[in-house]
């Protein structure tokens, strides 16, 4: 959850100013990386919620961090590089004090030849024949695995991983002709016969496909920019803290604020990369790549002229992120794409740039036809916010719109989905509160020196006065916890879905790093963790998360999700609850009796539990065999297995939407907004969690 860092100021006056004293810009970008971390040292020890001393013990953890974050697998190092390592485990807080690159560049430096020997290891792989019927075994899990003890045994282990790969492809390769086979089947008016492999000719392609794959992985990596695993090494040091503290560089705070405020200055275009090259994806309807009339899908981008003042830049080899850098710019600044056409010819584009939207991440809403009524689902992705434009979108406005768009339709309850919503702006929660009640405090925070603050929402003309369920599941997190469980403490709503949401009941801010430096230039920032929030009883959802009213298990239920799983997460704690009035004595009780009764009898619901179970047992094995003969019948076994869930594909949940008449109209002109809409529905259409989410707003109606 973020706030806006204006109502921090004060946090960042003292004792950090003096920084600015004696600063010298850098003069390469060693010196950079030595600034920012003798920077975030500082931040993280005055400014952090609970600060952790810099000792010896903390430079283990930091150590162990840092090798889960950079070889997870334990692939890329010798045993001979990690006992060279051990050396420095106890050296880290050391290193962080001073802004020592000691032991990262030994460590980026033996990665990236490591990289170059494992390439050429997998060259001399393809280049002999590859075994599949050998019988033999692939460790998964990192857990029961050590580092290759020398290049031979490394050697054997990609040797394994490559056949694993290529065994995976071709499974693939079959899945997909079993597919076309029923598709064709299926569409009596095509007569073209379908394309039919030898097992020997799945082989080949599949290994070709593999081939091909890891060598652009590898092209991949080595372009990969040293501040990139920079990042990688610093933001070990500041998980250990708490895992919501993170640097950003400078591109890193840019995209996330884009994220944020769901919008980006651009031209609306995806662009892929394939191979060293870089292409023209998908267009936005309505945005300037797509308004030119000149740019197609499939396009090769070869340059990029980011202004009229700078020279084309050769985007061959380049990165799809360092292109995007190039495209991004100032609204209403040109660009020029120089493209070769898919028949050879080539072209220059020059686009205006503009201000796109970014939909996925704002509030949208449906009708849902159930009973003879209707009903309104209200999505919130993300509490989205834009602190620096006045004009720019936030949630609570978003919601504003589409509840009243809804009570034209004359509905009788509303559903807000908040599932897989990671949060955002913790004013926002206030704002949207008092949509649906009226004034009162809606959270609590604390700050490291023990102050206790109570945010109150002021808005005394709720829009909404019916019933409201809100849905919940395990990804539910921060921002998206505090009005889940600010409505039910208050009696507004119904929360239901996973037994318990996310578990983050911490509060973060940006501290841009120059902010400290005598400089222009971008150092980039620390997201950090300056309080933690608490119900207006004075629960925190720290780890414990916000438990469900209506309790069903899903998809996420039994993985390892939320913040009790993170090592380095803050700790539960409860404080004084402060002063409200509850404003509806629901009978949970009750609701919570008949739902259980409906979910009982609901055949589909306990066989999604079911496959729920055996998808996170799958992702649990720790071995997998490597014959070809073997695998085929693992395969088979699990497709036998997989056969019992397929029903969970076509079922109907028996609700009906439909759309508004605008949204009918854009999907004329519009075919990217018609495909999702298209998808949105049809997953509805298939959601057993609206389905009794729906039923409870119906008990309501009842009881009210």
């Amino acid at each position: 959850m973020l706030k806006n860092f204006r109502a921090v100021r004060l946090l960042l006056l003292l004792p950090l100013t003096f920084f600015v004293f004696g600063f010298r810009p850098p003069l390469n970008e060693e010196e950079k990386m030595q600034i920012i971390m003798v920077n975030t040292k500082n931040i993280l020890s005055y400014l952090h919620y609970s600060p952790k001393p810099i000792n010896d013990a903390y430079s283990k953890e930091v150590y162990k961090q840092y090798f889960e974050s950079i070889d997870p697998t334990k692939t890329y190092f010798l045993q001979s590089d990690m006992d060279e390592f051990r050396k420095y485990e106890t050296k880290l807080d050391d290193y962080l004090n001073t802004g020592d690159l000691t032991f990262y560049k030994l460590t980026v430096d033996k990665l990236y030849q490591r990289i170059d020997e494992i390439d050429k290891m997998t060259k001399d792989i393809f280049s002999k024949p590859i075994n599949l019927e050998e019988d033999e075994i692939l460790t998964l899990e990192p857990k029961l695995k050590n580092a290759p003890a020398n290049k031979q045994q490394q050697y054997n282990e990609w040797r394994k991983y490559v056949k694993y790969n290529i065994l995976q492809e071709i499974e693939s390769i079959n899945r997909k002709s079993e597919e076309k086979k029923k598709e064709d089947s299926n569409n009596k008016e095509n007569t073209s016969k379908p394309e039919v492999l030898s097992q020997d000719e799945k082989i080949k392609k599949a290994t070709e496909n593999v081939k091909d794959l890891l060598e652009e992985k590898f092209i991949r990596f080595r372009k990969r920019q040293k501040m990139d695993w920079f990042t990688v090494y610093i933001n070990a040091y500041t998980h250990i803290f708490d895992p919501h503290t993170n640097y950003y560089s400078p591109q890193g705070k840019k995209d996330f604020d884009m994220d944020f405020k769901g919008k980006i200055i651009g031209i609306g275009a995806v662009i892929q990369e394939k191979k060293g090259n870089l292409y023209i994806g998908t267009l936005s309807i309505g945005a300037p790549a797509w308004k030119t009339k000149q740019l197609t899908e499939g396009d090769k981008i070869l340059k990029i002229k980011s202004t009229p003042d700078t020279d084309p830049v050769n985007v061959v080899d380049m990165l799809s992120s360092e292109a995007i850098k190039l495209i991004r710019g100032e609204k209403g600044t040109p660009i020029t794409l120089t493209v070769q056409k898919k028949d050879g010819t080539i072209q220059d584009v020059t686009i205006i740039r503009e201000e796109i939207s970014i939909e996925d991440t704002f509030a949208k809403s449906i009708i849902i036809n159930a009973s003879d009524k209707k009903y309104g689902l209200i999505n919130l992705p993300k509490f989205n916010a834009d602190f620096e434009d006045k004009d720019g979108r936030n949630a609570s406005d978003d919601i504003k719109k589409e509840i009243i768009k809804l009570k034209e339709q004359n509905i009788q309850g509303i559903v807000l989905d908040l599932r897989g919503n990671s949060g955002g702006s913790l004013t926002e929660v206030g704002d949207i509160m008092g949509l649906f009640m009226d004034a009162g405090p809606y959270v609590q925070v604390k700050d490291g020196n023990g102050k206790i603050t109570t945010l109150k929402n002021k808005n005394e003309v709720p829009i909404w006065n019916g019933p409201l369920v809100i849905l919940q599941n395990e990804l539910s997190a921060s921002a998206a916890e505090i009005l889940a469980g600010v409505m039910q403490d208050y009696g507004r709503a119904v929360i239901m879905g996973s037994p318990v949401s996310y578990g983050k009941g911490t509060v973060q801010v940006f501290v841009d790093l120059n902010r400290f430096l005598n400089t222009e230039e971008d150092f980039g920032s620390i997201k950090l963790t300056i309080q933690k929030y608490y119900r207006i009883t004075g629960e925190s959802t720290q780890r414990k998360g916000v438990s469900s009213d209506i309790q069903m298990k899903d998809i996420f239920s039994y993985a390892d999700i939320g913040e009790k799983y993170d090592d380095y997460a803050l700790a539960w704690d409860k404080i004084q609850g402060t002063s409200f009035n509850k404003q509806n004595f629901l009978n949970i009780q009750a609701l919570q009796k008949v739902s259980a009764e409906r979910i009982a009898k609901n055949d589909n619901y306990k066989l999604l539990l079911e496959y729920a179970q055996w998808k996170e047992n799958l992702g649990k094995e720790k071995t997998v065999p490597l014959s070809i003969q073997k695998y085929s019948d693992l395969m088979k076994q699990r497709k036998t297995q997989d056969d019992k869930f397929k029903v969970l594909k076509t079922l109907e949940s028996g609700l009906t939407f439909t759309m508004y008449p605008k949204d009918i109209e854009r999907e004329k002109n519009d075919a990217a907004f018609k495909n999702k809409s298209e998808v949105w529905i049809k997953n509805l259409q298939k959601d057993l969690y609206l389905q009794e989410a729906i039923n409870i707003v119906e008990d309501l109606e009842v009881r009210s």
